[in-house]
């Protein structure tokens, strides 16, 4: 669509149209320069030196125009349409009544971006609508297992089952852990909504993160034992104080500590917590003996619902949101997390945090 050529001998550029239209009525002058001198070679009829000057001249001047015309009447006013519709800054006075238009290189390298941005755009727009169709699936398989237990429930009690002593408080309980689940999944979906629209504030102040570290493996004191899950926990030299969101950092070590006391191996599990000076940061690892994750699913470990082993993972409970929500909140600390993991050796889920 747009003439992009060079004439390296000449060294004109034919993407400008003065240049075009140039060379063509040259063209043109010069050819018919040498059809007069071969006619009269035929002819025996010579005309004067300045008679073929002025033809010639006269010629390149008609052409000249004629071809400017075609190229401004056929050429530059689509293209000018066509820039008009791509350009993202709106012309100013003077472009509108300059009617100026970019040489076409300039016009061909913003089509050629416009281009490209588009099309990052449809990419974008595709994947996007991959993500929300998965995560309306995702929500609503999610919520329909609690509500169909909570209904089962109801109607085995509303059918006689609330007089018989054997069964109703039994069901009273399912019900309520159905619903408890339900609040768990809808307050996690808040939260990460607060999380990427930034509505959720940090509250940055200074703490040891080993001593939190330590809080939370005493928190986790029962499931542990439950498991049969041996935790390492080195005592540290020295305090690793940290300058972030101390309640936000303690939903973190709960996230992954948690989940390698689940996914711990089920003869003898092991987690291991670890912390490194890194200059300006402190780095801290949360390492178990577990089955691991293949490579192929590491990119995806931090997506809603997303679930290695979906089976076992909903068995175990949980809403399929920690990791993700353990991501945002790193992130909003602006600093990183990657999970690192080999199948039958294990993972490690690794983040950092600036120091006080």
């Amino acid at each position: 669509m747009v003439i992009n050529i060079r004439c390296k001998i000449l060294k004109v550029n034919f993407s400008e149209p003065v240049n075009l239209s140039f060379v063509i009525a040259l063209a043109m002058a010069l050819f018919m320069l040498a059809a007069l001198i071969v006619l009269g070679l035929l002819s025996g009829f010579y005309l004067s030196t300045w008679a073929y000057v002025i033809l010639s001249l006269l010629t390149f001047a008609f052409a000249f125009g004629i071809v400017s015309f075609l190229v401004k009447r056929f050429l530059i006013e689509k293209i000018r349409l066509i820039y008009k519709t791509i350009r993202t800054s709106k012309s100013t006075k003077d472009d509108k009544k300059d009617k100026v238009l970019p040489s076409l290189d300039k016009v061909n390298k913003e089509v050629i971006e416009w281009t490209e941005n588009k099309k990052r755009e449809i990419e974008e727009l595709k994947r996007m609508a991959t993500y929300r169709r998965e995560f309306l699936g995702n929500v609503s398989h999610e919520l329909k297992t609690p509500i169909f237990n909570i209904q089962g429930y109801v109607l085995t009690l509303l059918d006689g089952g609330l007089d018989d002593p054997t069964i109703n408080k039994q069901y009273l309980l399912r019900t309520e852990k159905s619903i408890n689940r339900m609040i768990a999944l809808v307050e996690d979906l808040e939260k990460i909504s607060q999380l990427e629209s930034g509505e959720l504030q940090l509250n940055h102040s200074k703490f040891d993160v080993s001593a939190l570290s330590r809080d939370v493996i005493e928190f986790l004191e029962i499931k542990t034992r439950k498991k049969k899950v041996s935790i390492t926990f080195p005592q540290p030299e020295k305090p690793y104080f940290v300058s972030a969101d101390r309640e936000r950092t303690r939903e973190v070590l709960i996230n992954l500590i948690d989940n390698s006391i689940k996914y711990g191996n089920s003869n003898h599990a092991e987690t291991k917590i670890s912390f490194f000076d890194m200059d300006k940061h402190i780095l801290i690892e949360i390492s178990d003996n577990g089955p691991g994750i293949e490579i192929s699913e590491l990119p995806r470990i931090f997506e809603r619902f997303y679930r290695v082993d979906k089976a076992r993972s909903r068995e175990l409970g949980g809403s399929g949101l920690g990791l993700a929500i353990v991501k945002h909140i790193i992130e909003a600390h602006e600093e990183t997390i990657n999970v690192r993991s080999s199948p039958g050796v294990g993972t490690t889920f690794a983040f950092t945090l600036r120091k006080a």
